[in-house]
């Protein structure tokens, strides 16, 4: 293959994982898909086609280990923010269902408006107040919202490995 195409099928290669990393950057402020794992998916996409190297397992070891732990976060934020506002574990759990069988049913915000709602209703059985149990969905939204800007954080993290890998 002539030295000038295959620079060209390297920088096309590049620009293709760059557009799967943006993409599945914004598609972590909307939860429509697996962000973290889009990311992760287009790395793994570049260590296949360019090769890892020591730097490149390194890294993609580091990208690995930052999407398992980002895509647990927010299941773990939305909990014990609801924790720490009195939600008992049972109504947390039902939520955490309940987003599990929202997202699978309505994919873009099912999961989320199904866990508040859950929460929400089984807090106020438990209760009997809907002031407490308003405190407590109140508390899974903010929970909910620190895990998008961590996971976006997150996600910025891994781009910036890969670029360092693809750059070197």
């Amino acid at each position: 293959m002539p030295e000038w195409l295959k620079i060209s099928t390297d920088v096309l290669v590049q620009a293709l994982v760059v557009t799967f990393m943006l993409v599945g950057l914004g598609v972590l402020v909307v939860p429509i898909l697996p962000g973290l794992v889009i990311i992760w998916a287009a790395a793994l996409g570049y260590g296949l086609y360019a090769g890892f190297g020591v730097l490149g397992w390194i890294l993609f070891g580091l990208m690995t280990v930052l999407m398992i732990g980002g895509s647990f976060v927010d299941n773990l934020l939305m909990a014990t923010s609801s924790r720490k506002e009195g939600a008992s574990w049972l109504s947390i759990g039902l939520a955490l269902l309940a987003a599990i069988l929202g997202n699978l049913a309505v994919p873009v915000l099912g999961g989320v408006a199904a866990a508040v709602l859950t929460l929400f209703a089984a807090e106020w059985i438990r209760l009997k107040d809907a002031q407490k149990a308003y405190t407590t969905m109140k508390g899974m939204m903010v929970g909910c919202g620190w895990a998008v800007a961590i996971r976006f954080i997150i996600g910025l993290v891994m781009i910036g490995l890969w670029m360092t890998w693809a750059l070197t």
